[in-house]
């Protein structure tokens, strides 16, 4: 790390030049000393953090200050240096960074950080042990001036830099806590000092900002001056700094003497009851601890942590009997009554006095209580709860009795605190809570006896990092801790009581899971005492402990027969039948856990409550919006597991009166008009053998054609069914896949790989082809193991064309998804799906060791050979098996490149085969005239097309005019641009029809110079139509006056682009225009404004049409069409 290139000892070298420290740029140091200012969480690190920070502390000082001392330093670079070494400060602290300051001062014009570190820096000169006085000199340098001394501007720097409002102000507070406490300052200057910080107090008001500034550094010098001036020479002016004014002082020396002896002693607390009487308690005293007893209730946690702090030192100056008071007033604020800031300063106030051993051991006992009340201490607030910063305190103050007490004195508590200890360390909710209770069991001497049980595994299993994962903790950590006997009933009771009713869904949920573990390890006492009390709590009003109620009976129950499994032993349980008001979702996961068991209610009306339950779920579905995936799944599961276990003669035999009733009831749910409750009535009908009504709900029609969700549930339902079932080459078509309907459920997946709805969504149809893929292949796979005869060579065929066009699909998570069906397809030999056409050609495309990484995303193999893939899987096949997701326009930048490559490689492979570039072309032109105005398919058949053409892959036709190929493609772009508003549709029509005219002429064609007004955007489309005029006669006419139309169509761009490629076509084709009309029609099309009003350009295209001799194109009724 960066601290490796610190020296150990200290040297002339500076890490960091000059010029990088004044142009600012040391981020780097700044964040590193930052990341150190974290307190950090756990022992080891604190000691690690401070060792390394001691070492390289002096040289790290010694180096700025020689910066600052260097009288050639810019100031920039001097503020610099004061900026680092205030970082430091705040890293470490003012105090240890003090003793390393030197004893004399440098007179710089400071920034604020620059301010700090001289005050800090002035604090420590004022520790020199000469009087103030000898460096003043003779001050009556002139009769008539008088130099102010030493002493004197000191003190006024102080006053001045305690009402500022920067950090500086902290450093001030210091500075005159050292300064007004020494012996020659003291006698001269502190009253007066503090009489003006009375004055200052009592002008100041806290409705200004000045004024609370002022106040805040008057108490911090004050503060800082009675904490660390000499007892006896702070007490004469104790009661006038408290009370502001000066009242009757009582003196405080006797009960002094008494604790300094106390002290030296070493025995604070044994005290004879009868001295207290000798003890002068002053008046202030008692409204001191009063309003520390106030602060610990503050709203700022900084107050009653600071009010805690001072209720230690007051208690540790008071007698026996009044400090033991002050520890009930203390307990008084662990109420309920109260709120959870309270409950904060209580645990604060109790280890600060735990740590000074000034709670007796009569007083443990109920301290304890209270703390244990604290480690789970948890109030509900709206959608949320407070009460993790009580559960850290208490977790501090179970930290300051292990450090404060010996062994003995807390073993009649230990194994409760270690109890409370452990449930928090793995069951809390917040994570800074867990690791403060992982750390309290360090203190409390495990493996000694007679304290933490268990102490030294705990400790080692239940670390900061495991305890980090909640998750882990629930349900790996507990198991664990709870194999001791001293945790489990503990732990299992913490649960029932506190988190199986938790407010946060997720806690129960975990808590439940966490209760199927600790069964197994207490399942007497779960089945005893859990289980009843969870079905009890089951029919609370409360929505919460329902819901955690109910998961938690699952999951015992669940837990218990496994159990009894292992041991061959049976599970008793009363009828219960449950609540129709129940949470649905619940009671299928415990309707699954039950059926699971095996409960013993064959032929019992429960099971029909249970069967109501899960219908109703089912058909509710609609009615939630963000749980409903989930609901789904529960209510399937739960009704397979109800089959299963209660509708089944015989294993594999269903009952079938209950299929009788139960399958026409949910092929009737089918045609519901929810289409959440089809997703759940699809899915459920996967658990049971009936697949006439799945296909029928996997058909869209134009009402339902939004219904994706409902096709993608059930088309995997179609795929579960036939797994469950098996495959019977012979059987009925109602009881298994079979030769009779194999075709019919082949049809039905393969019908959704041509599935491609949008809506608001996007393409919601990729949910079905990817559902139907994957149907299509577990379906190919079942059969290919069980009954290989079944798989026809037509549809394995199909089946392998649509999954290769799926592969080639714009989203990528969608396409790796396709290649790795492709794949696996391909590659399976458990045994060989068969059938697979020319499988030699495409295992050398796709090796096998492909197949390790297509499931990440990796498609790249399959677009590069992609049209080799695609002329192997057609070569004899029908016009609709075009791989239409290999069209360029439809990829991505990376496929189109891919996509591309193959395409014009494996076209210039077939320039020399006429039957097959006929057959190819054929093919185009047939799925072309197939999906005439489906923009999905023409727009990116266009382009491709125009691909094709502008690589020359038809030159071959250029030597027959009139080719059918161009004649036809020609009138397929003008029937598809046909009243098309589609501007993208028109220029790739256009581009089309130009490559399309310049085969049948015959010729290549080549473009002309274009003026700067031609559009470059334009001239990669729309120029591509005017090559139709080299055709002779009628084909030439009908150019001309396609293009006409186009001069005055409503869009101003396809106008546009059609007058610059028509200029084009001039330019390249001389034989069009007669040369005697060749300059009008140029100035004609280069000066009119072709996006300018329609009469206008109207006007400019008819004379155009008269220059060209096409007859004028006439107006029809509706206003403003050509």
């Amino acid at each position: 790390g960066p601290l490796e290139s610190v020296p150990t000892q200290p040297g002339p070298q500076r890490a960091v030049s000059e010029a990088t420290l004044c142009s600012g740029s040391c981020p780097g140091l700044q964040q590193l000393l930052c990341f150190f200012q974290h307190p950090p969480s756990c022992v080891p690190a604190l000691l690690f953090i401070k060792c390394l920070m001691s070492l390289s502390l002096e040289w790290m000082m010694n180096l700025l200050l020689d910066m600052v001392r260097d009288k050639t330093s810019p100031a920039a670079l001097v503020h610099l240096a004061f900026k680092f070494l205030y970082i430091i400060t705040k890293v470490r602290g003012y105090k240890v960074f003090l003793r390393l300051f030197p004893h004399e001062v440098a007179d710089v014009q400071p920034t604020w950080e620059t301010r700090y570190m001289l005050l800090l820096w002035l604090s420590m000169t004022c520790l020199i042990p000469f009087d103030f006085s000898r460096f003043d000199g003779n001050l009556l340098t002139q009769p008539e001036e008088t130099r102010v001394s030493t002493m004197d501007r000191i003190l006024r720097i102080a006053q001045a830099y305690l009402a500022v409002s920067d950090k500086a102000r902290d450093a001030a507070a210091v500075l005159v806590s050292r300064f007004i406490t020494r012996p020659d300052v003291r006698q001269r200057r502190m009253p007066g000092f503090l009489d003006w910080s009375l004055c200052t107090l009592a002008r100041s008001s806290f409705q200004t900002m000045e004024g609370v500034i002022a106040m805040d550094g008057t108490l911090q010098a004050l503060a800082q001056i009675f904490k660390h001036g000499k007892r006896e020479d702070c007490l004469p002016y104790a009661c006038s700094a408290l009370c502001r004014y000066q009242r009757g002082c009582r003196s405080l020396a006797a009960n002094l003497q008494l604790s300094a002896q106390d002290r030296s002693e070493q025995k604070p607390l044994e005290v004879p009851p009868d001295s207290d009487e000798d003890y002068d308690i002053p008046d202030g005293v008692e409204s001191v601890i009063e309003k520390l007893l106030v602060g610990l209730k503050d709203k700022d946690t900084v107050v009653r942590w600071s009010a805690a702090k001072g209720i230690g030192r007051m208690a540790g100056r008071l007698p026996r009997v009044l400090a033991d008071e002050v520890v009930g007033s203390v307990l008084d604020c662990f109420s309920f009554q109260e709120t959870d800031k309270a409950w904060h300063g209580g645990c604060l106030a109790l280890a600060e006095l735990g740590r000074r051993g000034l709670l007796l051991p009569s007083r443990l006992k109920e301290v304890v209580a209270v703390i244990l009340k604290a480690l789970t201490y948890e109030e509900k607030r709206g959608a949320c709860s407070v009460g993790a910063h009580v559960r850290d305190a208490a977790c501090y103050v179970c930290w300051a009795f292990a450090r404060a007490y010996e062994p003995p004195e807390l073993r009649p508590f230990v194994t409760s605190i270690a109890s409370a200890l452990v449930i928090s360390t793995v069951f809390d909710r917040d994570v800074n809570c867990r690791r403060a209770a992982s750390v309290s069991p360090c203190f409390f001497s495990p493996g000694s006896p007679g304290t933490f049980p268990h102490g030294i595994d705990i400790v080692t299993t239940a670390d900061y990092f495991a305890v980090g994962n909640r998750a882990n903790c629930f349900l790996v950590i507990s198991v664990f801790i709870a194999g001791f006997p001293e945790y489990t009933q503990p732990m299992i009771d913490h649960l029932v009581a506190m988190k199986i009713c938790h407010w946060d869904g997720d806690v129960r949920e975990l808590s439940a899971k966490a209760l199927h573990n600790l069964a197994q390890l207490a399942p007497e006492y779960s089945a005893a005492q859990v289980l009843p009390a969870l079905l009890s709590m089951a029919l609370s009003s409360d929505l919460h402990t329902r819901h955690g109620a109910i998961l938690a009976c699952a999951e015992v129950t669940y837990a218990l027969f496994k159990l009894a499994v292992q041991r061959d032993r049976t599970v008793g349980l009363g009828v219960w039948a449950g609540d129709a008001a129940l949470c649905s979702f619940l009671v299928c996961v415990l309707v699954e856990k039950l059926s699971l068991s095996r409960m013993p209610f064959r032929g019992d009306s429960v099971v029909g409550g249970w069967q109501w339950l899960i219908d109703d779920t089912l058909r509710s579905l609609h009615l939630v919006s963000s749980q409903a995936r989930q609901q789904i799944k529960a209510a399937v599961t739960a009704l397979a597991a109800l089959c299963c276990e209660y509708y089944m003669k015989e294993p594999g035999e269903a009952c079938p009166e209950a299929q009788e009733a139960l399958i026409p009831q949910y092929l009737a749910e089918l045609r519901g008009p929810e289409e959440m409750a089809r997703c759940g009535f699809s899915s459920a009908l996967g658990s049971l053998p009936v697949l006439t009504g799945l296909m029928a709900v996997t058909r869209s029609s134009p009402k339902d054609v939004s219904f994706a969700e409902a096709r993608r549930d059930g088309l995997k339902a179609i795929a579960r069914i036939c797994q469950t079932v098996g495959v019977k080459a012979e059987g009925p078509p109602d009881e298994a896949v079979c030769r009779e309907n194999v075709t019919q459920v082949y049809s039905t997946l393969l019908d959704c790989m041509s599935d491609y709805t949008t809506d608001s969504r996007g393409d919601v149809g990729s949910w079905v082809r990817e559902a139907a893929m994957t149907s299509l292949m577990e379906l190919t796979l079942l059969l290919a193991q069980t009954q290989p005869l079944l798989i026809d060579a037509h549809v394995c065929e199909r089946l392998m064309c649509c999954v290769a066009q799926q592969a080639s699909e714009k989203i990528d998570r969608f396409r790796a998804h396709a290649c790795s069906v492709f794949v696996t397809l391909l590659h399976f030999d458990s045994p060989p799906v068969p059938h697979v056409p020319h499988r030699q050609e495409l295992e050398r495309l796709l090796p096998r060791y492909w197949r390790a990484r297509v499931p990440g995303g990796s498609c790249e193999p399959l677009c590069l050979h992609g049209w080799q893939r695609l002329h192997l899987l057609l070569r004899g096949q029908s016009a609709w098996q075009v791989d239409l997701a290999l069209l360029p326009d439809t990829l991505s930048i990376l496929q189109v490149r891919y996509s591309t490559q193959s395409l014009l490689e494996y076209m210039k492979g077939i320039q020399k085969d006429p039957e097959a570039l006929g057959s190819f072309s054929k093919t185009l032109l047939q799925v072309f005239e197939n999906n005439l105005l489906n923009d999905r398919v023409s727009v990116a058949l266009l382009k491709m097309l125009d691909q094709v053409l502008a690589n020359g892959c038809f030159d071959i036709f250029t030597t027959e005019e009139n080719h059918p190929f161009c004649v036809k493609l020609l009138a397929l772009c003008k029937e598809e641009i046909k009243k098309s508003k589609d501007v993208q549709k028109l220029l790739s029509s256009i581009a089309v029809s130009q490559k399309a005219g310049r085969l049948c002429c015959g010729q290549q064609g080549s473009r002309g110079v274009l003026p700067e007004w031609v559009s470059p955007s334009c001239s990669l489309g729309s120029h591509r139509l005017c090559g139709m005029v080299q055709f002779c006669g009628t084909v030439r006419k009908t150019v001309l006056l396609q293009l006409s139309l186009l001069l005055c169509h409503p869009f101003p761009v396809i106008r546009k682009a059609t007058a610059s490629r028509v200029y084009e076509m001039v330019l390249t084709y001389s034989d069009v225009v007669a040369v005697a009309v060749l300059d009008e029609v140029m100035a004609v099309l280069s000066d009119t404004a072709w996006d300018a009003a329609l009469p206008v350009v109207r006007e400019q295209r008819n004379r155009l049409c008269d220059l060209l001799g096409v007859p004028r194109p006439q107006l029809v009724s509706k206003p403003g069409a050509c």
